[in-house]
């Protein structure tokens, strides 16, 4: 399975480690990193998701991104628009999208816990992957 990467620039110290362990974590599942494109923030990912979902070498993205809270709501904004976006986008072009975002609601301490939140996106891919195309694909 060939998978594609959308990583949050936004919290780089954090999303780069959740990107680097998903890389290392994909072949134990039979599966290969292909692409990863490197975004601002989350708000910014549907756009680079639905470039990587056109790829026809492109089997199913995951994102990585940290949405930890502020003063205001607009942790809770971005992840609401974001998530909806990717899921339309994985209903779309009928390849899955594994969220590896965590927040909104946290704080920093809470969002470098959750590190391995990448690793558990690649595997929901790879098992909707299978699951709609038959594990011979994966």
């Amino acid at each position: 399975m060939r998978v594609g990467l959308v990583v949050s620039e936004f919290n780089y110290s954090i999303t780069s480690m959740m990107s680097q362990r998903t890389v290392d974590h994909a072949p134990l599942l039979g599966a290969e990193v292909v692409r990863e494109l490197k975004v601002a923030g989350v708000f910014d990912m549907p756009l680079a998701v639905k470039h990587l979902l056109e790829q026809d070498d492109i089997d199913g993205v995951v994102t990585i991104g940290v949405v930890i809270r502020g003063e205001t709501g607009h942790d809770e904004v971005v992840i609401a628009h974001t998530t909806r976006k990717m899921v339309d986008l994985a209903l779309d072009f009928n390849k899955p999208v594994g969220l590896g975002i965590t927040g909104p609601g946290m704080t920093r301490l809470q969002a470098e816990n959750r590190i391995d939140n990448g690793m558990r996106a690649l595997e929901a891919v790879v098992k909707l992957h299978r699951a709609i195309q038959g594990p011979e694909s994966a």
